[in-house]
C-alpha cells in the first residue's frame, strides 16, 4: 500500500511537472509565431509564462511597441482560462481547435502619453491631404486644423492611459469589456459570433445578428469641450458648432447627409458625453446605421439609446458626394509660414515645441546657461538638445522647469 501511495505520488509529481513544461513550451512556440506575423508592425514582449492546473495560462509584464508611436503599451497581466486542462493544451497545440467557451483577463493596461505619440515619419505621411475629411475632428487651437492630440491630454492631466479588458467567448456570443481609468469604457455584446485565432479576419463573418455597443465617456468629453473652446477663443457651444460642421463636410464628402436628431445628439455628446448605446452591422455600408435615398422618406431608423432613452428618427440620407473645397491656406502647413529673406533666432512657445522636433534650438535655462542644438524629442516634463561632439551626437535632457526662453532658428514669418 505504501508502496502504490509512493507511485501515485510520483506519478502526479511528473505530470504536474510534464503539463507546466508542456503548456510553457507550447506557450511560447505560439507568441513566437504571434511575434513573428505581427513582425512588420512592431515588437511583442511576452513576458513570463505561467499556467494553473485548472486550465490557465498567465503571462506577466508583456508589452507591444507599435513601429508608429513612441511608447510601448505595457500589459502587467494577461490570463487565459480554458476550462480544463485538457482544453488548454488542445488550444495551444492547435490554435484551430479553441474550446466552445473561454476567457481572457488583461489587467494593468498602461500607455504613457508623450506630447507627440507619432513618429515624424508617420505623421509627416499622414499630412498628404489624400484621404477624405476625417469625421470625427476635434479642433483644438484657432486654427481648426490643429486636432486634440496626446499634448492637449497631457495639458488636461491625463498623463498616461490605462485600464483593463474582459474578453469572454461561449457558445452563443463573443463579449468584450474595456475600461479605462480616465477615458470611459466600451462593451461590445455580439451574438452568435465566434473568434477565430487561426483566421482574425473570419471572425467579422462569424455572425449574422448585430452587434450591441455601449460607449460611456467617464466625464472625459465634458473637460474636451471646455480645454478645446478654452484655446480655440470659444466658448463651448460655438466649439461644438464647429467640431458638427467637420462631421458633417466628412459625411458629405461620403455621400451621406445626416438626420436632424443624428445632429442634435452628436452635439450632445461634445458637449455633455454620457452613454451611448447602439446595434452595429460590421461590414454594412454605414455600419448598420440606415441608409434612406435622397428625397424618400421611411420609417426605419437607427437603434440608439442615449443615457438609457430611445433617441428616434436617427439615420442618414443618401446624396451625391460632395468634394470640400479647401482654401489655398488650408493646404500649407500648420507650422508658421517663413520668409526666406531673413533668418534668426525666434521666441516660440515651449507648448508648442513639439513642432520644432529636428529644428536647429537655444534653450535659456534659469542658472544663465544657454544650450543650443537640434530639438531631438519632447515630453511633458523634458526637451532633449542633441549637440555634435567629435562626430557624433550627445542627446542632453533638459527640464521643462529650468527653462526661461525657448528659441528656434529659421527664416522670418510670413507678414
Amino acid at each position: 500500500m505504501k508502496r502504490l501511495l509512493t507511485t501515485l505520488i510520483l506519478a502526479a509529481l511528473l505530470g504536474f511537472a510534464a503539463f507546466k513544461a508542456g503548456v510553457w513550451w507550447l506557450a511560447d512556440q505560439r507568441m513566437s509565431e504571434v511575434r513573428q506575423a505581427l513582425g512588420e508592425s512592431g515588437v511583442l514582449e511576452r513576458g513570463r509564462i505561467g499556467s494553473g492546473v485548472e486550465g490557465r495560462l498567465v503571462l506577466s509584464g508583456a508589452s507591444w511597441q507599435d513601429f508608429e508611436l513612441t511608447q510601448p503599451l505595457v500589459i502587467g497581466r494577461a490570463e487565459f482560462d480554458a476550462g480544463s486542462p485538457l482544453a488548454l493544451l488542445t488550444a495551444l497545440a492547435t490554435p484551430s481547435d479553441m474550446p466552445s467557451s473561454w476567457t481572457m483577463q488583461a489587467e494593468g493596461l498602461a500607455l504613457v502619453l508623450e506630447a507627440t505619440m507619432f513618429r515624424n515619419w508617420v505623421t509627416a505621411d499622414g499630412a498628404s491631404g489624400r484621404h477624405k475629411a476625417s469625421l470625427f475632428a476635434l479642433p483644438c487651437a484657432p486654427d481648426p486644423r490643429q486636432q486634440l492630440g496626446s499634448g492637449d491630454l497631457l495639458r488636461m492631466g491625463i498623463t498616461r492611459l490605462s485600464g483593463e479588458l474582459i474578453l469572454n467567448q461561449t457558445p452563443d456570443r463573443v463579449y468584450l469589456e474595456l475600461n479605462s481609468a480616465s477615458t470611459g469604457s466600451l462593451e461590445l455584446n455580439w451574438p452568435g459570433a465566434r473568434i477565430d485565432l487561426a483566421s482574425p479576419e473570419a471572425t467579422l463573418t462569424s455572425s449574422s445578428r448585430p452587434l450591441e455597443v455601449t460607449l460611456r465617456d467617464g466625464g472625459l468629453m465634458r473637460r474636451i469641450a471646455a480645454y478645446c473652446a478654452r484655446e480655440a477663443g470659444l466658448d463651448p457651444v460655438q466649439w461644438a458648432g464647429r467640431a458638427l460642421g467637420a462631421f458633417e463636410t466628412g459625411l458629405e464628402a461620403r455621400g451621406w447627409q445626416a438626420s436632424d436628431q443624428l445632429l442634435a445628439l452628436y452635439r450632445q455628446w461634445l458637449l455633455e458625453g454620457g452613454e451611448i448605446t447602439a446595434s452595429v452591422r460590421p461590414g454594412s455600408e454605414a455600419l448598420g446605421i440606415p441608409v434612406r435615398p435622397e428625397g424618400e422618406n421611411g420609417t426605419v431608423a437607427w437603434a440608439l439609446k442615449y443615457n438609457g432613452a430611445m433617441v428616434p428618427d436617427v439615420f442618414l440620407r443618401k446624396a451625391e458626394p460632395v468634394a470640400p473645397e479647401l482654401p489655398k491656406a488650408a493646404l500649407e502647413p500648420i507650422v508658421p509660414r517663413e520668409n526666406p529673406d531673413i533668418t534668426r533666432w525666434y521666441t516660440e512657445d515651449l507648448e508648442r515645441a513639439a513642432m520644432w522636433i529636428n529644428r536647429k534650438v537655444r534653450v535659456s535655462l534659469s542658472n544663465g546657461n544657454i544650450v543650443d542644438g537640434r530639438l531631438a524629442s519632447v515630453t511633458e516634463r523634458q526637451l532633449e538638445v542633441a549637440r555634435e561632439v567629435a562626430g557624433g551626437e550627445v542627446a542632453y535632457p533638459i527640464a521643462v522647469r529650468a527653462i526661461t526662453e525657448f528659441e528656434v532658428w529659421r527664416r522670418g514669418q510670413a507678414q
